[in-house]
């Protein structure tokens, strides 16, 4: 069984989409982590989900609060360990582009060996702007202290859908989960294979067109998110890294690790039972 996790923020124009291209992908479990919604998303996904019953199972981790970007990928990659399932895929709840065919890539990826599988969203990146060229160069900067940059070019975990394996989903620590380019790091790190599955120009994944200081802020959180990345790279003890998890630029200080502590110590407790 395949299992999506989907960080959704307000999507309630976007989600359903999503919701038919994981059942269309044959998804088994989507697991929705509504990350403060203050509109009618687990509305929709319920609504999506019974179209799908039978088909997909759903299950809607609804918090009140905002945890901030990313977080929202631990929250659902905690919750999918409890699970059996031979992949988790991560997909955000705006895009509503025609991504079956991304999915079943990153499915193929896995199931050919990756542990982590990602999309190139970058095919042309000489035409982008100059704040995605500033991100870009940072991704590379990163890819090739890696090592990688000849598997990967200017693909991370932290832009489109991706796939882990349940190896690699077990072993990632939850707070590096919640920090891609950390996570990328931590996958090469420890040698599990890592590779591009898919392939698509970002405009087609069909993301809400935000605010320009939202992008900017978006590009501040990656490069900082790339440069403690490379820090781990380097040699600083993970321990460290994470010590200054809320450090940095862009949304990094916005990030509720307070509020994924509880939510792990709550599954702990179930756990337990």
């Amino acid at each position: 069984m395949w299992i999506a996790v989907v960080p959704a923020k307000n999507e309630q124009n976007t989600i359903s989409r999503v919701m038919d291209s994981l059942a269309r992908a044959q998804t088994g479990h989507a697991i929705v982590v509504a990350n403060g919604c203050t509109d009618r998303t687990c509305e929709a996904v319920r609504t999506s989900a019974a179209k799908t019953a039978g088909k997909m199972a759903v299950t809607i981790i609804n918090f009140t609060q905002s945890l901030g970007i990313d977080v929202p990928r631990a929250v659902g990659a905690a919750y999918a360990k409890r699970l059996a399932g031979c992949g988790v895929l991560f997909v955000d709840g705006d895009m509503k582009g025609d991504i079956v065919h991304v999915l079943d890539g990153l499915k193929r990826g896995i199931e050919g060996g990756l542990d982590m599988a990602l999309t190139d969203c970058y095919p042309q990146a000489r035409q982008q702007s100059r704040l995605a060229q500033s991100v870009l160069q940072e991704r590379a900067r990163l890819n090739r202290r890696l090592g990688v940059f000849n598997e990967l070019g200017f693909a991370s975990p932290s832009h489109g859908p991706l796939a882990l394996s349940p190896a690699l989903l077990e072993a990632l620590p939850p707070e590096v989960i919640a920090i891609p380019p950390l996570a990328l790091a931590f996958a090469v790190f420890h040698d599990y294979a890592v590779g591009v599955a898919a392939s698509i120009p970002h405009r087609l994944l069909g993301s809400t067109v935000r605010s320009d200081e939202h992008a900017s802020l978006i590009a501040e959180t990656i490069i900082a998110d790339c440069y403690h990345a490379l820090s781990y790279a380097g040699g600083e003890a993970l321990e460290n890294v994470l010590a200054e998890k809320n450090t940095g630029g862009g949304y990094r200080s916005a990030r509720r690790f307070d509020l994924l502590a509880k939510f792990l110590q709550a599954l702990r407790h179930l756990d337990a039972y």
